[in-house]
């Protein structure tokens, strides 16, 4: 820890890190509506939440429940804002304090426990846009966000000597991070423990044996307010509707590659060079005489990583559970570092230049990737216009069998029809359990939810995404209304003679079709289609073993 001799440098002042938690904004001013994957899908919901009870037919196609379950964060947080300021800007208003908390959060930490913002601490700013976020896990990402603050104030309170008063607080703060989302109360759990076991270890350093054994003891008795929410858990995950299953250990490949695409988003010589720039950074710290690492957060990543590496990939039906730690991860590794005492402040000065500017080049790219990808959404949010409030609408997004680094961010634009005109989609989720939203529009048959609204050239191996010609010709006709093609993947006029044009965008291949019921609908064989029939009955047996397990509703 620093002294409180030394003089305090720019990036350790409190206006730095006012003017840090700013400028992680900004990439999310210019959109209307952040341009992440998910985030359309959760703004359908948010709809029906609000509006169900003004128009009927939406209860005829979604079910919604309030319920406590450990995934409330923005849903709750859009009752109050949504009628005053309308739920597109609600929505904005708090994604864009996402980045911006997360920020503030890692800095306030790394004051904490080094006396003083070490400059090195800037690298783990940009991980803010990490790629979870950028896949659009909004309740999650807030509540990492929060946890990361709470993180903050727990220790500002223990080296304040405020145990008791932490106690009291925490109870109910750490019951309002699970509301938030189960994952911030859990990292806060592993985080706190960490940081007690290191300051009751501090406490009793001059026993000479068994004190690791009481410290670890001490340490679970410390943090015990913040376990009320087992509770809430139990009754949660005990439920009679909940589904979703926990599944796929110890993926090492994915594993690696998630702490390797940490900064994933659209350039891929760029997002690997930034991630490069990161490991350097920790190379370097490791080799440096002159640099030395915090106890108390280095014992806290490895905590996070020993989290990271026992966890499954999908965590009660929620995929991608342990890509989502692994910008965290990192960042506690790069906030961990901090100058030896003597270190000169010349050599302080020119970390954190680099760490600044590292900081501003990541989000100054951000910044013109937004732009660029909410440039696609008003091109191809212009159907809208064309849809009217109410209709039934089917929905098929383009989408391919590679994993490309860019993703489109158009997976759930869908959704936004829903939010907007109010209109039917199939991109929801149905998991009872895990949303407050569920299907029920069983004319829809197989074509209800997510993921039914992606459709590709041909089909994907281990996949059950419709190829498109087979998805335009066996849909149920009598369940739509008008049929969204979003930047299809080419497809045969053949299997489509019934739908009628009523829109075409000018800068890409998508279209609007109104399904025209006097014509007859295609007739055509799975040959015809170009899907063999032991590979039509595999994806039949696919789509039951999801459901049976949970992974998807019916």
């Amino acid at each position: 820890m620093q002294g409180a001799s030394e003089p305090i440098h720019w990036w350790q002042t409190r206006w730095f890190v006012a003017l840090a938690t700013l400028i992680a904004c900004v990439p999310l001013l210019y959109p209307d509506i952040a341009p992440i994957v998910d985030l359309p899908g959760h703004m359908g919901r948010y709809r029906v939440q609000l509006d169900r009870g003004a128009h009927p037919w939406l209860a005829d196609w979604y079910k919604f429940e309030w319920s406590l379950i450990g995934n409330l964060g923005v849903d709750l947080l859009i009752e109050p804002l949504a009628p005053l300021i309308g739920l597109e800007p609600a929505v904005k208003l708090i994604v864009t304090a996402i980045p911006a908390l997360t920020v503030a959060g890692l800095l306030l930490i790394a004051r904490e426990v080094h006396g003083r913002v070490p400059p090195t601490a800037l690298f783990a700013l940009p991980l803010a846009y990490g790629y979870p976020f950028q896949f659009g896990f909004v309740n999650f990402a807030l509540s990492m966000a929060l946890a990361l603050c709470l993180f903050a104030l727990w220790l500002r309170m223990a080296r304040r000597g405020a145990i008791v008063a932490r106690a009291i607080v925490f109870v109910p703060l750490s019951c309002l991070l699970w509301v938030v989302h189960t994952f911030g109360w859990g990292v806060l759990g592993v985080l706190a423990f960490s940081a007690e076991m290191i300051r009751q270890h501090d406490r009793r350093k001059t026993r000479e044996s068994g004190h690791w054994i009481e410290s670890w003891v001490r340490a679970g008795l410390g943090c015990v307010p913040l376990a009320l929410p087992m509770v809430l858990m139990v009754a949660w995950r005990s439920g009679a509707d909940v589904t979703g299953q926990t599944a796929d250990f110890f993926y090492w490949r994915t594993k690696i590659a998630w702490v390797l695409m940490a900064l994933r988003d659209r350039w891929l010589w760029f997002d690997v060079a930034s991630m490069a720039v990161i490991y350097l950074v920790l190379f370097k710290a490791a080799r440096d005489p002159r640099i030395a690492y915090s106890r108390h957060l280095g014992l806290s990543a490895l905590f996070i990583l020993a989290v990271y590496i026992l966890l499954p990939r999908i965590v009660f039906g929620s995929a991608y559970a342990d890509m989502r730690l692994a910008p965290f991860l990192l960042a506690f590794a790069i906030i961990a570092i901090r100058p030896r005492m003597g270190a000169t402040i010349r050599h302080a000065a020119i970390w954190a230049t680099l760490g600044l500017a590292f900081f501003l080049v990541r989000i100054g790219a951000q910044t013109v990737s937004y732009a660029r990808f909410d440039r696609d959404y008003k091109v191809e949010l212009a159907a809208l216009d064309h849809v009217p409030v109410g209709a039934r609408l089917l929905s098929f997004v383009g989408h391919n069998c590679r994993n490309t680094w860019k993703m489109s961010r158009l997976e759930h634009l869908p959704a936004l029809a829903l939010e907007r005109r109010l209109a039917y989609t199939d991109d929801q989720w149905s998991m009872a359990g895990g949303q407050l939203l569920t299907t029920r529009y069983e004319a829809a048959g197989g074509f209800a939810h997510d993921p039914t609204q992606l459709v590709t050239p041909g089909r994907c191996r281990g996949e059950w995404w419709r190829p498109v010609n087979y998805a335009l010709a066996r849909f149920p006709r009598a369940a739509f209304d008008y049929v969204w093609l979003i930047r299809p993947p080419r497809f045969d006029p053949r299997f489509m003679p019934d739908l009628t044009l009523v829109w075409r965008s000018p800068y890409s291949n998508s279209a609007l079709y109104r399904v025209d019921r006097s014509i007859a609908p295609p007739v055509a064989t799975d040959e015809q289609l170009g899907i063999p029939r032991y590979i039509v009955e595999f994806m039949r047996r696919r789509r039951e073993a999801l459901i049976r397990s949970g992974a998807i509703g019916r």
